[in-house]
């Protein structure tokens, strides 16, 4: 058993989560019968345990998800066009470690955020920082940055993260500020971040959707040629998961 001041030094060199291993095998009789080496692989295990149940939260929390609770296991394949083999193989994260783009098409209600949600989660869990933000919520910070003279301080907030999720992708029309802050947001995140899009729009029309310029076409670029697409069908999500409530 070891003592209060030995606990107290561990506490100060950052070591709780040790602590509370020594603290739980003080009480429970069946670690008596290990030997040292037994004792402290369960205490090391035990503490990393802790630590890395606290760092997955902390990412959680700081990614700001629309569904904190989103979860891979809660996916609903029945009747969708959903490729299941597609999504196990995306939770792996290699997309990220390649740095492909993500994109989830299809129409309202289907379920879009709440499978972007549960890719970052995945992430999440891998300890690769993550953000999700919806894009009118985007301009309005963009607005408000400009006013600041933050503009930069803005894309390095956004530019930096492993793994970006923006949500309602296209969903109003942009102005030619916001065309360029796109622009200047997805060229410092080409070739070296991955950024999830979901959008109702089919990607034949983003280009239009983007003022169908020289930006637009900068853009797509830049998205398209190394991305994965996953058809987020037509079923009304909204609407099963109400039913499926009522039951």
């Amino acid at each position: 058993m070891i003592n209060d001041e030995t606990k107290k030094k561990l506490d100060m060199m950052g070591m709780h989560a040790l602590v509370e291993a020594l603290e739980v095998q003080e009480k429970e009789s069946l670690y008596k019968s290990m030997t040292f080496d037994e004792r402290l692989n369960a205490s090391v295990d035990h503490a990393y345990q802790i630590k890395y149940n606290e760092k997955v939260k902390g990412l959680i929390r700081r990614a700001h998800f629309r569904y904190p609770q989103a979860s891979v296991e809660d996916i609903y394949y029945s009747k969708r066009e959903l490729d299941k083999d597609q999504i196990m193989t995306l939770i792996t994260n290699s997309y990220i470690d390649s740095y492909k783009n993500v994109l989830i098409v299809g129409f309202t209600g289907s379920g879009k955020t709440f499978l972007s949600n549960c890719l970052g989660k995945a992430a999440c869990r891998d300890g690769i920082s993550t953000r999700y933000i919806r894009i009118p919520d985007l301009f309005v910070q963009l607005e408000e940055a400009e006013l600041k003279r933050g503009r930069n301080k803005l894309i390095n907030k956004f530019a930096n993260c492993p793994l970006l999720i923006l949500d309602e992708w296209l969903i109003n029309s942009m102005s030619e500020q916001e065309i360029e802050f796109i622009f200047e947001l997805i060229e410092r995140r080409y070739q070296n971040k991955s950024t999830i899009f979901c959008t109702q729009f089919k990607i034949e029309s983003w280009h239009n959707r983007l003022g169908g310029g020289v930006h637009a076409d900068a853009i797509m670029d830049r998205i398209i040629h190394n991305s994965v697409t996953i058809n987020a069908g037509d079923v009304n999500m909204r609407e099963v998961t109400s039913n499926m409530n009522k039951e």
